[in-house]
């Protein structure tokens, strides 16, 4: 099995030995077009494709003021247009390039990395609409590839014990997950022969890890999230 790892700043990332780096500009479609012809000329072929990356993020203060939790009428417009590219389009944009590989081949998981924002307002307006826009994106291809047999799910983590939230020091971390759990919940769905039925649905990585018996890496079982947790 070989795994491809992309993104803007790959090459300084922590990784397992084996994984392949490819440095892509996912906002870039030449560096995506470019990533999935190695992806084609090193493996010939493609089983999953996770969509993760985001925009949006960057610039949280701007002239001495916290943006991020500003009404929509108070929004920076970049940040609309870096959520609406960075996280939806470029999602769009892998998925095109997968798909065209995963059909032929009748089969494939697509796995887009969403948020229950999608579901209840979280932090602002324009961050609960790009992921509403991911969780549809999920359900309408998953009524094309479905008939190729080919998978597409949104998957929702918890707390995620990223640097940034380690960094920040305020987060109960008692029911947090670490970056590797929502892999073991791709690794699940993608091992599942039935995963076809799961389709177009949206799925909490805590309940995949309950449904197929993996626990995190430290051995602990985080609780799933509802909307009241949120």
């Amino acid at each position: 099995m070989l795994v491809f790892a992309s993104g803007r700043s790959i090459a300084d990332a922590q990784l397992p030995a084996g994984i392949a780096r490819v440095v892509c500009d996912h906002t870039n479609d030449v560096d995506v077009d470019r990533l999935f012809e190695q992806i084609g000329s090193e493996r010939g072929r493609l089983d999953v494709l996770v969509n993760c990356a985001w925009g949006g993020y960057e610039r949280m203060v701007e002239d001495g003021r916290f943006t991020w939790p500003a009404p929509f009428w108070e929004q920076p417009r970049w940040r609309w247009d870096a959520m609406m590219t960075a996280g939806v389009r470029a999602a769009f944009v892998a998925s095109q390039l997968a798909a065209r590989v995963m059909v032929p081949a009748r089969g494939g998981l697509i796995a887009n990395i969403s948020s229950w924002a999608a579901q209840k307002h979280i932090g602002n307006v324009l961050y609960g609409v790009a992921k509403a826009a991911t969780d549809k994106l999920t359900h309408d291809m998953s009524v094309e590839l479905k008939p190729h047999g080919v998978t597409v799910v949104s998957l929702y983590p918890g707390l995620v014990r990223t640097e940034a939230v380690l960094a920040a020091g305020i987060f109960d971390l008692s029911n947090s997950e670490s970056p590797e759990f929502i892999g073991r919940a791709v690794a699940a769905l993608a091992a599942d022969p039935d995963r076809l039925t799961q389709s177009g649905r949206v799925l909490v990585a805590a309940e995949v890890a309950q449904r197929y018996g993996f626990a995190d890496v430290d051995g602990r079982s985080p609780r799933p999230w509802s909307l009241d947790d949120v």
